[in-house]
């Protein structure tokens, strides 16, 4: 099995139940973690034989920009279109972060994560 991870992918974007969310946005952050059962020899070294990182960054980056009002759906999103890009991934893990979400105190972050 092989496992290929994207950690701390961070993003400004404008997701968030509120109207006032949406309008001033916030810092995000997207960790990704797929695994698969490698049919190819790695040994070949070749990108082909594996799931790019760079692609997932391009995945989260495009989902990101889509205005959402919860983190939910943007998770699964990434994850959607994870699966369908790369059909042989088992498992995947996809976590977004809002950072400093809105609430009365100070809360570091919220998360979500989907397992798929």
């Amino acid at each position: 099995m092989v496992e290929i991870n994207l950690n701390g992918a961070e993003f400004f974007a404008y997701h968030g139940y509120y109207p006032e969310e949406q309008l001033l946005g916030s810092r995000f952050l997207v960790d990704i973690s797929v695994s698969f059962l490698s049919t190819a020899n790695l040994a070949e070294d070749e990108l082909l034989n594996t799931v790019n990182y760079e692609q997932l960054y391009n995945i989260a980056c495009e989902e990101m920009k889509i205005t959402r009002k919860l983190i939910e759906t943007v998770a699964q999103a990434i994850a959607d279109t994870i699966k369908q890009k790369y059909p042989f991934v088992k498992n995947s893990r996809v976590s977004v972060q809002k950072i400093n979400p809105p609430l009365k105190g100070k809360v570091g972050y919220s998360s979500v994560v989907i397992l798929g």
